[in-house]
């Protein structure tokens, strides 16, 4: 299947150009770029022979290049990263930044070091092709370059310093929550069982696909009532949600379904601060990663909270927000014998949780294979970006598809690689337990059911033959 627009494989000479300028800000705040290097100036692609217009960069960016580095020639290291141009990147009208991002953007250049920024970034991308990551943050800020690398430098703060994604949510897993629950310590008792007991309801979870092949997240909204978790727990188990979901994403499908059931919604399930922070999580930190919003069978209480809501939400993000009120309307979005019956489909399907199982993280003791895979991954990385660097310097157009070739060949054995290191530093899930997310790097979508007819699958070892849709995120 075909790569989306403004996806790696499809993307038109302006958005190229746009990727290529990110690149440039992006590895020399990582050290990559000496700030020589860093003012050299992206050749210009001949404008498309379709005459298309896009929204992104113009005539004005194609002669702007990098100039803007060219007077930076302090080679301290611990400034480097602070040379990407904190002044010259951020502009003094930030009236337009809604989650603080240049705050935190100012604040990641100033207590990381270009390897620490470096090393967060990187473990961001898991399975990714690399392009595919910071093109997301290009479309969500209109292939501005600039205000792209503010928004990547703000999500890489909330990942590594407020969320701890990489280094603990998702490390420690349900296991670590089993562990807690049982436990002496009654702060951590507490904080187990909050995380466990939105598993164990089955409040929220992911089942399935709609029709664009993206991965269906289900929340029950009558199950929530406030004050029953704790706010970190809300917050810990959506953020782990969000970061599972990634790994069931299936070229061309790169982003995906929420659906909230409203059946049975009172005021009572009402709770604000929740769903500010799932707005913040997809506009801020996880950009271009939802596709659509299903509001099903909300009752008349919920207009005037919508209204509320609807307040909150950007308007690209409230445009993907739809309402519907039985089976037929679901269709439109998911295939009839998809629909469950809770939902008044025909799928005999209802959530069970299965339990963390001992040993199912053995794996993870294993530091000396773990290290290994991490000093392979390395390598990949710098190979990796030494083919960047290469391909946004080069000026001849047929050489520079070469070097895309053979970047994207790179991508294709981090993506590999990954599925054979995620076991050594991802705990296992439910969705591992069920066979949804396998070993290999394949997703079942629908495990319940191995006669069940195709969905896409291709999500590393098996099935993957061409990186230039790899655009999974």
């Amino acid at each position: 299947m075909d790569a989306l627009p403004g996806r790696p494989g499809n993307l038109t000479p302006e958005q190229d150009e746009a990727l290529r300028r990110f690149w440039t800000l992006f590895l020399h705040t990582c050290g990559v770029f000496a700030d020589d290097e860093a003012g050299h100036e992206v050749e210009s692609t001949p404008a498309s022979t379709t005459g298309t217009d896009t929204e992104v960069a113009g005539d004005k960016k194609k002669k702007r290049g990098l100039s803007l580095f060219k007077k930076k020639k302090d080679k301290d290291a611990d400034k480097s990263s602070k040379s990407a141009g904190s002044d010259e990147v951020v502009k003094a009208d930030d009236t337009d930044d809604k989650w603080g991002e240049t705050k935190a953007y100012h604040e990641t250049l100033a207590k990381h070091t270009p390897d620490q920024i470096r090393a967060t970034i990187w473990s961001m991308v898991k399975h990714d092709h690399p392009d595919a990551l910071l093109l997301r943050f290009l479309r969500a800020r209109k292939w501005d370059e600039h205000k792209a690398l503010v928004m990547l430098m703000s999500c890489m703060n909330w990942r590594a310093d407020e969320a701890h994604v990489d280094d603990d949510i998702m490390v420690h897993g349900e296991k670590q929550a089993v562990e807690h629950e049982a436990g002496d310590n009654a702060e951590l008792k507490q904080a187990g069982t909050d995380f466990l007991s939105q598993m164990r309801l089955g409040k929220t979870y992911i089942h399935g696909v709609d029709k664009s092949g993206r991965p269906m997240s289900i929340a029950h909204a009558r199950l929530h009532k406030a004050g029953e978790q704790s706010q970190e727990s809300l917050e810990r188990y959506t953020v782990y949600l969000i970061e599972t979901s990634r790994l069931m994403l299936t070229p061309p499908a790169d982003t995906g379904c929420v659906m909230f059931d409203m059946t049975g919604f009172s005021v009572a399930n009402m709770d604000y601060a929740p769903v500010k922070f799932m707005i913040k999580c997809f506009e801020a930190n996880y950009p271009e990663s939802l596709g659509v919003v299903l509001i099903h069978k909300s009752p008349w209480v919920f207009q005037g909270i919508w209204k509320i809501i609807r307040g909150w939400l950007d308007p690209v993000v409230a445009s993907k927000v739809h309402f519907t009120n039985s089976a037929k309307d679901l269709e439109e979005f998911i295939d009839k014998d998809r629909i469950p019956k809770f939902l008044d489909g025909p799928q005999d399907w209802t959530f069970k949780y299965m339990e963390p199982v001992p040993g199912e993280n053995d794996r993870m003791k294993d530091t000396a294979t773990r290290d290994k895979l991490l000093q392979e991954r390395e390598g990949l990385y710098k190979d990796f970006e030494s083919h960047t660097v290469a391909w946004v310097h080069e000026t001849d157009a047929e050489k520079r598809k070469a070097l895309l070739l053979e970047r994207n060949g790179v991508a294709k054995q981090l993506r590999q690689q990954y599925w054979q290191l995620d076991p050594y530093i991802r705990a296992r899930s439910f969705y591992d337990r069920i066979g949804v997310i396998r070993g290999d790097g394949t997703v079942n979508h629908y495990p319940e059911s191995e006669s069940s007819r195709p969905v896409p699958v291709s999500n590393g070892l098996a099935t993957q033959t061409e990186t230039s849709a790899d655009d999974v995120d």
